[in-house]
């Protein structure tokens, strides 16, 4: 049944290769076809003058050494130097080429894939560990490369040369070629079995060593919390399994990809050893010119080298187009959210946010949101409330269309946001995440993220109203300094406002606050609150809020409990109702002295 399994799967794996194959020089070829073309001239050179070399040891031999011709003394010598000389200047030529095309194409698929990344689902992220995805993009982006350079090596250079002193051969003495050609055929059989078994094993090596590199990569962005909780021997353990099964998989390859060197050999050595006791024996007994058997000896061994590559060629493409096909498996990654395609551009007028019956839940089985409806007045505040889990950070990401919805609508000013571009859609929102992010650059750089067209005067006085400039004059380069990896040398609080600075400076007509104030000490939740009101003027605001104190004065409060609006009002209105959840959770709080925040637990 296996043995079965295994024949009918191997044509179909055949297919796919010659598929891959055929994409990678298709999408990249054209594009270096003169490159590829000279690097293909010099190889072609190359194998030329290796074949030369074989051809001209019946006249070293027969006319200097046999015949004592000294007119040949220059010649020959001179022609054999020229012919190293152009196989130098020939192959530093190609090397070089190949060189710039490959980095060229490296290049040209980390530019596609970070486009691509960009352009994939929130939800996507949520499923592929992001240090792992980064770590697998690093060790496979290069597969694209190996696979054009090992097809033009080899067919230009192995092949051709292969041919030239096969040629050469044959031309000296058929019978003996035909000895030394019977090593053909068991070694091409021997790495075709193979080949099959070194595909499964690389595909397992490169999943092993995107976790370890994934795994690394996460220790050191959580070095603190690492530290905080003694999770060093844990994480080594962790770790030194994975790296453990990583080299017993790369051993394993090892062993696969040499195998054949000991076979190779073994044939090769009996094929030559053969046509060395043959040719002796023709020239001792029957006279046979010894130059014309030298030449063919040496035509034999020159041959040995680009027929061992050749016959590794299946062994080293197989892993280059493993390789290959996990970059196209991102690449092939469609967009789960993508533009409808008569999406047009999103026009707002006053900013209405309505849900119309929205039901969603990030499983199919477990719904967070259920039937909801409200509508976010334009121009207005709206705060939502309500303990954790209730599907308030999930209403911003819907507004976003981070998600689309399983049923019902979301229309700004009436216009269902499935049916607009996300590129205009986002354009108008201004959005701080509960979670500060920060990216590599300056203080200036990350404010300007809003809006990259802003002045520096804009920048400067976005900060300013996110009370932020206060602490960025006293940074050792002001609005210059670098923030480190996500903001690394700045506190959770600075992180924040530097967020808010940027959603201020983006001035759009849409504001969503996810728990915008959550990381701010008192003094600055005072200070940024102000800066807020004034950045929420005449502008439609989603704000998601905790602590209630921040929300005292929003226009409307919506109360949101298992998926679904359980109360909304003003502050004042909903206070009314004693037994109301918002009454409570202003009770949980401590009253007017709104300063806790809500526990995960479930409201009553």
């Amino acid at each position: 049944m296996t043995k079965t399994t295994l024949s009918l799967s191997e044509p179909r794996q055949r297919g796919e290769a010659l598929h891959l194959l055929r994409r990678v020089i298709a999408e990249n070829g054209r594009e270096h076809l003169a490159g590829y073309a000279v690097a293909a001239l010099c190889l072609v050179v190359v194998a030329l003058t290796t074949a030369f070399m074989a051809w001209v040891m019946r006249d070293v031999i027969d006319e200097i050494f046999v015949a004592g011709n000294r007119a040949m003394l220059f010649t020959l010598p001179f022609a054999i130097f020229f012919a190293f000389f152009l196989r130098g200047i020939a192959s530093y030529g190609q090397g070089v080429i190949l060189a710039r095309i490959g980095n060229d194409v490296v290049a040209r698929y980390q530019r596609r894939l970070f486009a691509h990344l960009t352009e994939l689902s929130v939800d996507f992220f949520g499923e592929t560990r992001s240090a792992q995805l980064a770590a697998r993009i690093n060790q496979n982006v290069s597969g694209i490369r190996d696979t054009l350079n090992l097809t033009v090596t080899s067919l230009a250079r192995d092949l051709l040369t292969l041919i030239f002193l096969i040629f050469a051969m044959i031309w000296q003495d058929w019978a003996l070629s035909l000895i030394a050609l019977t090593a053909g055929p068991p070694i091409a059989i021997m790495i075709s079995r193979l080949s099959r078994k070194l595909r499964k094993a690389t595909r397992q090596s490169i999943d092993l060593n995107s976790r370890v590199l994934g795994s690394m990569q996460e220790a050191a962005q959580g070095i603190q919390v690492v530290k905080a909780f003694t999770m060093e021997k844990l994480l080594r353990a962790r770790t030194d399994d994975l790296i453990e099964k990583a080299e017993e998989r790369s051993n394993r390859i090892a062993i696969i990809t040499e195998r054949s060197g000991p076979i190779t050999e073994t044939v090769a050595g009996i094929a030559v050893a053969a046509v060395i006791a043959w040719s002796g024996y023709r020239s001792i007994v029957y006279g046979y010119s010894p130059g014309s058997m030298f030449a063919f000896i040496t035509a034999l061994l020159l041959a040995y080298d680009p027929a061992r590559r050749l016959a590794k060629l299946q062994v080293q493409m197989e892993r280059a187009l493993v390789n290959a096909k996990m970059i196209y498996e991102i690449l092939d990654e469609a967009p789960r959210q993508a533009d409808a395609p008569d999406a047009k551009p999103l026009s707002v007028a006053g900013g209405e946010i309505r849900f119309d019956a929205v039901t969603f839940g990030y499983h199919a089985e477990e719904p967070v949101l259920r039937e909801l409806s409200f509508t976010a007045p334009p121009g207005r505040t709206t705060a939502l409330v309500g303990a954790s889990g209730g599907g308030k950070s999930t209403i911003i990401a819907l507004i976003e269309r981070f998600y689309d919805t399983a049923s019902g609508r979301i229309l700004i000013d009436g216009t269902d946001i499935a049916t607009v571009t996300k590129h205009s859609l986002r354009s108008a929102i201004a959005y701080v995440p509960q979670s500060p992010v920060l990216f590599e650059g300056s203080i200036r750089d990350n404010i300007r993220f809003g809006r990259p067209e802003a002045s520096d005067a804009e920048v400067e006085d976005a900060a300013r109203k996110a009370q932020a400039e206060e602490f960025i004059l006293t940074q050792p380069l002001g609005y210059e300094t670098p923030v480190g990896e996500n903001g690394v040398t700045l506190s959770g609080g600075q992180r924040q406002r530097l967020s808010i600075a940027r959603a201020l400076l983006r001035d759009a007509p849409i504001l969503l606050l996810d728990e915008a104030t959550s990381a701010l000490d008192t003094r600055s939740e005072v200070l940024v609150q102000r800066a807020l009101e004034t950045a929420m003027r005449d502008r439609t605001v989603i704000v998601v809020a905790h602590r209630l104190s921040t929300i005292v004065g929003a226009d409307q409060i919506l109360v949101v409990d298992r998926g679904r609006i359980a109360e909304s009002g003003t502050h004042q209105e909903l206070l009314t109702r004693p037994n109301g959840l918002y009454a409570r959770l202003h009770g949980f709080q401590g009253g007017a002295d709104a300063s806790q925040t809500i526990e995960t637990e479930t409201l009553p």
